[in-house]
């Protein structure tokens, strides 16, 4: 069997790592992948977002599955063009993929599936919405209605702040035609989780909850980035939630983007803030979380390319899924200067050392290869990723792992699932 992964991050890796050891023993390639997709894959050098030439090398070489990591791509239409010509592909149409390309679009799929979720309005310019912000008041949220890589929300917490977010989106057009649009919602009161869901245009099989850490540094200081570290599972989501997830938010809506002839098939992806009165939607995403795959994806037992082909197939159910009773975290090694200015081409020490403790994967995000060096080639390069029987020992875990893997300027938070911690404790 031929499975081609599209990505280069490491989402893409990890599926790529948990493709390659499925009992099958598929053969897998990676477009364009990075310096650790290599050990597991056939790096193929067609970056991500390069639509015409992924379709033209997947018609040339015919895969039997096209499992699509990144956003932009499955917002681009990949999967309308593969699936034209005749190929099986893991992600949803570019329809369904405005989930994620539109937050105005998800938005209003919530509120007509009565979705619990923020209060919002979109605006086209600074002013109406900054007019907005002074009648609601702060904290409050903006974000950019595109894509954005993870970067386009904005909690301020006063109005300057929000006017501040409002000038980088609409007027320095920080996040480019993404901010065409943006939109204005209530802030809420929490703690995050996220909860990866595969669909077949019908049925929904939850995979494992998990919390990323988006802020920079520890303490959840600082900008926003792609996710700084994650674990899995979140004890914040109670086994009394996850029917109320199933039934009040995922079933819903598939239901009401089935109702207006959007067929969802793929992993929809539920960014959930656990209120007080419940879980509320942050935000919809058409694919796997990064860095939350590296979480949950560990911890599967057995086969994954039975489930994905499922999604095709419209076959899906719980019986194929099965997990191990080992939490998992993973810490983000990302390059000084991240989510701003960063260089690259630093040597990365310590990988071979690492990879021989037990329960300890490393992901590669930002890496290539130089002249037989894994060198830094991204703003997040490395997520060092370990299983334990408890979350607890997991975390011990990752960072002794840590504490041998280098790299010039490297900087990764100290604090990943604290949280968690103490509510263990």
């Amino acid at each position: 069997m031929k499975i081609l992964v599209i990505g280069g991050g490491g989402r893409e890796h990890t599926l790529a790592w948990k493709i390659a050891h499925d009992s099958s023993s598929p053969e897998v390639f990676c477009a364009p992948g990075n310096a650790g997709t290599a050990a597991v894959a056939t790096n193929v050098p067609i970056a991500a977002e390069d639509v015409d030439a992924l379709t033209a090398w997947a018609v040339t070489n015919r895969p039997d599955l096209v499992v699509v990591g990144p956003e932009a791509p499955l917002c681009a239409g990949i999967t309308d063009r593969l699936e034209a010509e005749g190929l099986r592909v893991f992600g949803p149409s570019a329809k369904a993929a405005q989930m994620e390309g539109s937050k105005e679009f998800a938005k209003d799929i919530m509120l007509a599936a009565k979705v619990p979720t923020a209060e919002a309005e979109t605006f086209t310019g600074k002013e109406g919405a900054l007019a907005y912000v002074r009648r609601k008041g702060t904290p409050i949220v903006i974000k950019a209605d595109g894509l954005a890589a993870g970067k386009g929300v904005y909690i301020c917490m006063t109005e300057e702040e929000a006017e501040q977010a409002l000038t980088e989106i609409c007027l320095e057009r920080r996040h480019g035609n993404s901010g065409n649009r943006v939109v204005v919602e209530e802030f809420m009161e929490g703690e995050e989780a996220s909860i990866l869901a595969l669909v077949d245009g019908d049925h929904i099989v939850m995979l494992s909850s998990s919390q990323d850490h988006k802020r920079v540094f520890n303490n959840d200081q600082g900008p926003n980035t792609g996710g700084m570290g994650a674990y899995s599972p979140a004890p914040v989501v109670t086994d009394d939630l996850w029917p109320i997830i199933h039934d009040q938010i995922l079933r819903p809506t598939v239901d009401e983007l089935k109702r207006r002839g959007i067929v969802y098939k793929g992993v929809l992806y539920a960014g959930l803030m656990m209120t007080a009165t419940g879980p509320r939607v942050l935000e919809y995403n058409c694919r796997f979380g990064d860095p939350e795959t590296q979480v949950v994806l560990p911890r599967i037992e057995g086969d994954i390319l039975p489930l994905f082909q499922a999604c095709v197939d419209g076959t899906l159910s719980n019986d194929l899924l099965s997990w191990k009773d080992e939490a998992c975290v993973c810490v983000v090694m990302a390059s000084g200067g991240y989510p701003g200015v960063y260089a690259k081409g630093m040597a990365v020490h310590g990988l071979e050392t690492v990879e021989t403790q037990p329960g300890v994967v490393v992901f590669h995000a930002g890496t290539a290869i130089q002249e037989g060096t894994t060198v830094t080639s991204g703003g997040r390069v490395l997520g060092v990723t370990a299983l334990g029987a408890t979350l607890p020992e997991a975390v011990k875990r990752v960072y002794l792992a840590l504490s041998h893997v280098t790299f010039d300027q490297a900087q990764y938070r100290t604090d990943i699932a604290s949280r968690a911690l103490q509510r263990v404790e």
